[in-house]
């Protein structure tokens, strides 16, 4: 999949990405019940491109492989095949000593605020470990300065440094989360559900920061989520993955506004618009197959409106829309699926939340 022109080279490349887990019981137990190896593959084969300066979000039901790119991508888990590049460099083929530059440039922000801070430190301390683990500052006065600057750029102030995680809100967390992670002045964030665990009124505040961030430090961003309202908010470009494999992607506006994958259609369709209830919604229906044991074929059939034959059979490829996305579905390229209809206000218009000083 190609998102990029020669005038916004990706930043992040990544190629036949994938990731196989050996859930195996041990080897006493398999010969005494006489079960095979069990594995399971997380991720198959991904290919997306990020280009500089621009957000590009995976969205997906629980178990589809989502969290296990973004640990891939930072390096918590090693690759099982393909390549990811960043900034031409492959990660994949590099050894641990030869990562530390990239270590700087690549950051994370996690899930859970409540789990992600070390409780016993002080705020001051958390900010500055990167600080001091890439010698990015000189002396105490510095480092003392520059955690001041970044709590202040979070909208926290300098003088939190000296309190512990404990005595914060959670969206205070995450926002002393995220000033560490930007501590190394890094290039690109990968952002794991970072609003999930918050109320919605601080999840505004949080993503507004985030897009403010990312004007002014020219930030890239992976960003993960199931909660298409803040994906829609975030994003230029949009991936839907099912069972460890991208499905649909594209420009977020493409996406949203005629999605064509039957299963990006069933998860726009629980969007809900200013109508609510004015027309019949679809409910995703079934359960996710086991990873362990997926279908053959397309791994979407067993829940899929449109399968036949072909797609109980074969496993689609990715191809190229006119409209600039790709599709992996029989349906869509045999022409079986209905035309997308608009998703969203009569209007056609994307979400947005109210942008400003968070």
């Amino acid at each position: 999949m190609t998102l990029h022109t020669a005038e916004t080279a990706p930043l992040v490349s990544v190629r036949g990405l994938s990731k196989t887990f050996d859930l195996s019981a041990p080897l006493l137990n398999r010969a005494i019940e006489r079960k095979p190896r069990q594995y399971l593959r997380a991720v198959d084969g991904l290919n997306i491109d990020i280009p500089r300066g621009k957000t590009f979000s995976l969205v997906g039901e629980s178990g589809c492989g989502k969290s296990t790119v973004a640990k891939l991508v930072v390096g918590l888990h090693a690759a099982t095949a393909g390549e990811i590049r960043f900034d031409g460099t492959d990660l994949t083929a590099l050894p641990a000593a030869a990562r530390g530059d990239f270590r700087k440039r690549i950051q994370m922000i996690f899930q859970d605020p409540y789990a992600s801070l070390n409780p016993r430190w002080r705020v001051r301390d958390i900010i500055a470990e990167p600080l001091r683990s890439f010698g990015i500052t000189q002396s105490r006065d510095e480092e003392r300065a520059e955690v001041g600057r970044l709590l202040e750029m979070v909208g926290l102030s300098a003088r939190d440094g000296e309190k512990f995680p404990h005595e914060f809100s959670g969206g205070q967390r995450q926002r002393i989360s995220i000033a560490r992670a930007i501590s190394s002045r890094p290039e690109f964030l990968v952002c794991d559900e970072p609003t999930s665990a918050l109320d919605v009124s601080v999840q505004s505040q949080v993503l507004n920061l985030m897009r403010n961030l990312q004007d002014e430090l020219g930030l890239t961003y992976l960003f993960i989520s199931h909660d298409l309202a803040v994906v829609d908010f975030m994003s230029d470009y949009v991936g839907v993955m099912y069972l460890g494999r991208l499905v649909e992607a594209g420009p977020a506006d493409k996406i949203f506004s005629a999605p064509e994958h039957p299963y990006t259609r069933l998860l726009m369709d629980t969007v809900p618009d200013i109508d609510m209830g004015r027309r019949d919604r679809v409910p995703v229906v079934g359960e996710v197959p086991n990873p362990i044991t997926p279908p053959p074929g397309c791994s979407f059939n067993p829940r899929c409106p449109l399968a036949n034959a072909h797609c109980r059979e074969q496993s689609p490829d990715l191809v190229a829309r006119h409209s600039g996305t790709v599709v992996a579905c029989h349906a869509v390229t045999e022409g079986r699926a209905p035309v997308a209809p608009a998703v969203g206000s009569d209007s056609g218009e994307r979400m947005e939340l109210q942008r400003g000083v968070a």
